[in-house]
């Protein structure tokens, strides 16, 4: 499975399980944590790190702009930013990596066809053999 953006991920998702993220996050509010609550938590995160990606990217853009002046104040925050970015980029791709190889191992199953399910066979048991607690002659 190529990488895949959390966007990519949701769709995945809603198609498993046939239906939009914002009704199976509010179905699985309502359950007890289960898979569906682990795919949605691993798709949280991974949005998050996506978001903190392009957040410290953006950052660390402006602070080396080359019309910016780099001081020794400066630089520790470029370091930061440096260090918070590869952070998240760690952090997305452990969770871009878990996500897909658990969605890789899920497939939706047909919906069962209007026909009634197959009843089975009822058989009668067989009758145990009686005992008593009587003495035998």
């Amino acid at each position: 499975m190529p990488d895949l953006t959390s966007t990519e991920i949701a769709g995945r998702i809603e198609d498993l399980y046939g239906a939009p993220l914002a009704v199976l996050e509010a179905h699985a509010r309502d359950q007890p944590p289960g898979m569906l609550a682990a795919l949605l938590g691993m798709h949280h995160e991974l949005a998050l790190a996506e978001r903190s990606i392009s957040f410290h990217r953006d950052r660390l853009a402006r602070l080396v702009h080359p019309e910016r002046r780099l001081g020794g104040h400066e630089v520790s925050h470029v370091l930061d930013c440096a260090r918070r970015l590869a952070e998240a980029v760690a952090v997305r791709d452990a969770h871009r990596r878990a996500t897909a190889d658990v969605l890789r191992s899920l497939h939706r199953v047909p919906a069962p066809q209007d026909q009634p399910p197959a009843q089975m066979p009822v058989v009668p048991a067989v009758p145990a053999p009686a005992t008593s607690s009587a003495p035998s002659r």
